[in-house]
């Protein structure tokens, strides 16, 4: 990074993102880099994801995203709906198309700073999540505490381009996501390691949810999490299709829809303000 480069920071139900267009410029920094502007101390402000945007030969877009610990990750839910709206802005279509390391998703607008993103068809089986051994992944054999009254057990793993294991519990503090979500997410079931949900469902259209991420910690928002969640959650029979999912930067709209088995995702985005990152 030789130079300053503009940025615009958004957040999507409270996910926080520095977003770097990165169409006539490539944008490749280190996992250094990353960290440190991940750093709240600078310039940018610090961040749970950074973002770049680049150009794609068969989408209107390339999002590619880093994860707080400089990481790359495959996709993140919040930063389409995002993404989406910037392109949807820029172009005045109705629907756009992003391409990630997961594969193309769609975005389309639901209102005014609201955006539905086809997030695609849940992957179920034990070696899609990918799972370490054979499991029926509507309900895993993994437990958290003692052995004969584990706090947690019998999760639900889903991947939506990322790994996720959902557990059905009403213990959300902090303390106790932290803790529970740090052990799960490096647990030898999961070779690429996973985020970890914790879903209290409320009713059969509410659920409140929590996720540890993987390589991000305790976030106000995971997309792909909330779609877990209820995916999770449906294939239990304790919610239906369609659900509110409430996390801790606001409300997202999930919706399994029964005609194409893809996983929909309505939510808010914010921008915040724009910027120069910091020059390395």
């Amino acid at each position: 990074m030789t130079h300053a480069r503009p940025y615009i920071r958004m957040n999507g139900a409270g996910n926080a993102f520095i977003v770097v267009q990165a169409f006539e410029e490539p944008f490749h920094p280190t996992e250094a880099e990353v960290r440190a502007l991940a750093d709240p101390a600078s310039g940018a402000g610090g961040f749970d994801q950074l973002i770049g945007v680049e150009p794609s030969e068969t989408a209107d877009a390339f999002m590619r995203v880093w994860n707080a610990d400089g990481s790359m990750v495959q996709t993140c839910g919040n930063a389409l709906r995002c993404v989406g709206w910037l392109l949807l802005e820029a172009t005045d279509k109705e629907e756009v198309v992003i391409d990630t390391l997961a594969g193309p998703t769609t975005a389309r607008r639901a209102g005014d700073h609201q955006v539905t993103v086809d997030m695609g068809a849940p992957r179920l089986d034990w070696a899609e999540v990918p799972l370490a051994e054979d499991m029926d992944t509507r309900g895993i054999e993994l437990q958290v505490g003692p052995i004969d009254a584990p706090v947690l057990h019998t999760p639900g793993a889903v991947s939506m381009g990322n790994p996720h294991v959902v557990f059905f519990t009403d213990r959300q503090d902090d303390a106790f996501v932290r803790g529970s979500g740090s052990l799960v997410e490096h647990h030898p079931l999961f070779p690429e390691g996973v985020n970890v949900g914790f879903a209290k469902v409320i009713d059969r259209e509410h659920i409140r949810l929590r996720v540890w991420e993987r390589g991000a910690g305790l976030t106000l928002a995971c997309g792909t999490g909330a779609c877990a969640a209820l995916v999770a959650t449906a294939r239990r029979g304790l919610t239906d299709r369609k659900a509110t999912v409430a996390v801790d930067g606001g409300e997202l709209t999930i919706d399994w829809d029964q005609a194409t088995g893809h996983v929909f995702m309505t939510g808010p985005v914010e921008v915040e303000r724009t910027g120069l990152l910091p020059q390395g």
